[in-house]
């Protein structure tokens, strides 16, 4: 782990939420058997029903045999990450915590939700937990003050996710531009290629934009929703999280290719124009 990624686990750890990892999150795969989260929509709607012999996958371009097809077995684990800015104080916070309910009111038997919030500090009001009500309170207490440190906080949000078993959806929201991060954002989406975690970010309002949130959901197989205001939070939210639980965890392992290094995926449904969404590869023995 280097200097900046040490640093940012610091943050968390003075806050009071979790130890730092003890290595860079890695993508499920050690070759032995790889899992990708895969979304396939038509018309904009999801498909459902999908078997493992409709799907066709390449890795590195070499055909491989689908083993195992899930489409919503998996209890998840929901990191809600959110800008807690004082740009997002008033109207704009009451509807970020309003939304955050709606999402928490959504959650299952055996899901899990952690609390990460972003401003001139990274920290975690709560962490994995099943308790709705601790949850609530969590982010009933959260203030929005200082700037946004949104590119650790999504770090930190991986980590979570990757902290125990589970399907992680890394739920991102931002109103405007990172203004305070230690890590840059080429070394968080190196990160998040290694890691299951699909990323879906919310960004809202007019103000200037940065990449980083487009471009973490695009490498994690996510979605990057843009919406016009904070008063849309609340059916963006609940839009992920049944979204979510219509991908299918696609799983198979793999033959006639190199076991280090980057791996290209290449994921389609057999016979069909559907769209897809699922990661663009996996590191292999790293």
């Amino acid at each position: 782990m280097n200097v900046r990624l040490q640093m940012t686990a610091a943050l968390l750890l003075w806050a009071g939420t979790v130890a730092p990892p003890r290595q860079t999150p890695t993508f499920s795969s050690r070759v032995e058997a790889v899992r990708v989260d895969v979304l396939v929509s038509e018309s904009g709607r999801p498909v459902r029903g999908l078997q493992p012999a409709d799907f066709a996958l390449e890795d590195n371009g070499v055909p491989q045999q689908v083993d195992l097809v899930s489409a919503e077995q998996l209890p998840l684990n929901v990191i809600l990450t959110l800008d807690m800015s004082a740009s997002v104080a008033g109207e704009p916070l009451d509807h970020l915590r309003r939304a955050g309910r709606a999402l928490l009111d959504g959650l299952r038997t055996g899901d899990r939700a952690a609390l990460v919030t972003a401003s001139h500090v990274v920290a975690m009001g709560a962490p994995l937990t099943g308790d709705v009500g601790r949850l609530r309170r969590a982010l009933d207490s959260s203030e929005a003050i200082g700037n946004t440190s949104l590119i650790d906080a999504s770090y930190a949000g991986m980590v979570l996710g990757e902290s125990d078993v589970g399907r992680a959806l890394l739920l991102v929201f931002s109103d405007g531009l990172d203004s305070s991060s230690w890590l840059l954002s080429d070394e968080v989406l190196d990160i998040a290629r290694r890691c299951d975690a699909v990323v879906y970010g919310v960004s809202v309002g007019q103000a200037p934009k940065s990449d980083f949130l487009r471009n973490l959901s695009d490498v994690t197989g996510g979605k990057h929703i843009e919406i016009e205001s904070t008063k849309d939070l609340s059916a963006a939210f609940l839009s992920v999280l049944d979204e979510f639980r219509n991908r299918y965890l696609v799983s198979y392992s793999p033959r006639g290719v190199s076991k280090e290094g980057w791996h290209q995926l290449t994921v389609r449904v057999k016979g069909r124009t559907a769209t897809i969404k699922a990661r663009s590869g996996y590191f292999a023995g790293s």
